[in-house]
C-alpha cells in the first residue's frame, strides 16, 4: 500500500508543479496583455484612430449640411423633378451622422479602454466613409440631371431670385445693429454686428459671381459652373449669417426684458437661503453666511450695469444661482429645492440658449473639429431635455449641463480656429 501511495505522489507532485507553473505563466501573460492594451502606447494609437474617425465624421457633417440646402433648393427650383437619390442620400447621411456622433461622444469620455476606442472609431470611420461615397454618387447623378435639363440661364435666374429674396428678408442689417448699439454695450451686440457685416459681404460676393456667370453664359466655349458654385456658397453663407444676426438680436432683447425678473428672483432666493441658515449648526451657519455675503456682493455688482449688459447679467445670475445651490447643499427641504429650481430655470434656460447660439456661430465659422461639434450637439440635446422635463429640478440640471457643454464647444471651436495655420 505504501508503495502505491509513493508511486501516486511521485507522479502527482511533479504534475501539480507543472500545472501550477503553467497557470502562473498564463496569468502573467494575460496580465501583460491587458497592461499592454492599456499602455500609453496603446492609448496613443487609440487616440490616433479616434482623431481619424473624427475627421471623417466632420466631413460627413459638412456634407449633410450642404445636402440639406441642396435638397431644399432642388425642390424649390426644379419642381421636384430631379432624381430622388439626393434626398435618400441626405436621410442616410443624417442617420449615420447622428449615430456616429453618439458613439464618438462615448469614446471621448475619460476612462474608456483603448480597445473599445479603436473598435468604435473604426466603425465610425467606415460608416461615415460609406455615407460620403453615397452622397458623392447622388451629387453626381443630380448634377448630370441638372446639366441635361436646366440651362445655365435658368440656374442664374433662379440664383438671382434667391439673392433678391435674401436681401428682402434681411432688410437693413445695420438698423438692427444700430438699435442694439444705442441701448447696450459693445460686447452685447458685437456678434450681431459681425454677422451683419458678413451677410452683406457674402450677398455682394454672390451678386458679383452671378454677374460673372451671366457674362460667361454668353460665350458657348466657357463654363459657368465655377461661378455658379461660388455664388451658391456665398448665398448659403449669407443666409447662415442672416440667421445668426436675427438670433443675436432676439436674444439680447429677450435678455433685456428678463433682467428685472431675474434680479428679483435671485434676491428672493438669497433671502430664503438666509432663512435656511438660521436653522443650521453654528459652524455650518457661519460658513454658509460667508458664501451668502459673497454672492450678495457679486449680485449687487452685476446690477450696476445690468441695463447695458443684459445677456451678461442673465448669464452671471444663472451662475450665481448654481453657486447658491451648491452652497446650500442638503440644507434645504425638497419643497425649497423645487421652489428654487422653478425660479432659477428661466434664467438658466436663457443663458444656455445664448451660449449655444454663440457656440453654433463659432463652430460655423471655424471649421470646427469633431470634439467641438460633439460638445455642441450635447448642449443642444441637454437643452431639449431641459425644455421637455416635467420636473423643475431635473430641467434645471439639464439646462446647466447644456450651458457647460456650450461653453466647452465654443472654447474648442476657438482653439481650432486659432490653432489652424
Amino acid at each position: 500500500m505504501a508503495e502505491i501511495v509513493g508511486a501516486v505522489l511521485a507522479w502527482l507532485v511533479p504534475a501539480l508543479i507543472v500545472f501550477g507553473v503553467t497557470a502562473i505563466l498564463v496569468a502573467v501573460v494575460v496580465w501583460a496583455a491587458r497592461r499592454a492594451r492599456r499602455s500609453p502606447r496603446a492609448r496613443a494609437a487609440a487616440e490616433q484612430d479616434r482623431a481619424r474617425a473624427g475627421a471623417t465624421l466632420v466631413r460627413l457633417d459638412d456634407e449633410v449640411a450642404e445636402l440639406d440646402l441642396e435638397v431644399g433648393l432642388s425642390g424649390a427650383l426644379y419642381g421636384g423633378g430631379a432624381p430622388a437619390s439626393l434626398r435618400r442620400a441626405r436621410l442616410n447621411g443624417q442617420h449615420v451622422r447622428d449615430q456616429s456622433f453618439d458613439e464618438y461622444r462615448a469614446i471621448s469620455e475619460p476612462g474608456v479602454a483603448p480597445d473599445e476606442i479603436r473598435r468604435l472609431a473604426a466603425r465610425i470611420d467606415k460608416r461615415s466613409a460609406e455615407a460620403l461615397r453615397t452622397i458623392a454618387a447622388a451629387r453626381s447623378e443630380h448634377a448630370a440631371w441638372v446639366q441635361a435639363n436646366i440651362s445655365a440661364a435658368g440656374q442664374i435666374a433662379a440664383a438671382r431670385e434667391r439673392l433678391a429674396g435674401l436681401r428682402a428678408s434681411m432688410g437693413d442689417p445695420a438698423a438692427l445693429v444700430s438699435e442694439l448699439a444705442a441701448r447696450f454695450d459693445e460686447d452685447e451686440w458685437q456678434d450681431a454686428a459681425r454677422a451683419a457685416r458678413d451677410a452683406l459681404h457674402e450677398a455682394d460676393e454672390a451678386a458679383r459671381r452671378l454677374d460673372a456667370a451671366a457674362a460667361h453664359a454668353q460665350d458657348p466655349t466657357r463654363s459657368v459652373l465655377a461661378e455658379l458654385g461660388g455664388a451658391e456658397r456665398s448665398l448659403r453663407q449669407a443666409e447662415a449669417d442672416a440667421r445668426i444676426l436675427e438670433e443675436a438680436h432676439r436674444l439680447v432683447l429677450q435678455a433685456a426684458q428678463a433682467v428685472p425678473g431675474e434680479v428679483d428672483a435671485a434676491r428672493v432666493a438669497l433671502h430664503q437661503a438666509h432663512v435656511t441658515r438660521e436653522h443650521l449648526d453654528p459652524a455650518d451657519a457661519e460658513k454658509l453666511g460667508a458664501e451668502l455675503r459673497a454672492i450678495d456682493a457679486e449680485l449687487t455688482a452685476i446690477e450696476a450695469d445690468a441695463a447695458r449688459r443684459p445677456s451678461r447679467t442673465v448669464d452671471r445670475i444663472a451662475r450665481l444661482r448654481s453657486r447658491l445651490d451648491l452652497a446650500l447643499g442638503d440644507a434645504r427641504t425638497a419643497q425649497q429645492r423645487l421652489r428654487g429650481a422653478r425660479t432659477a430655470l428661466p434664467g438658466t434656460l436663457a443663458a444656455a440658449r445664448g451660449a449655444i447660439a454663440q457656440a453654433e456661430a463659432s463652430v460655423a465659422h471655424s471649421r470646427a473639429s469633431a470634439d467641438a461639434r460633439s460638445r455642441m450637439l450635447s448642449a443642444q440635446h441637454e437643452l431639449a431635455q431641459a425644455r421637455q422635463a416635467g420636473d423643475p429640478v431635473a430641467a434645471l440640471d439639464a439646462a446647466r449641463r447644456a450651458l457647460r457643454h456650450a461653453e466647452d464647444a465654443m472654447a474648442l471651436a476657438d482653439y481650432d480656429r486659432l490653432g489652424r495655420p
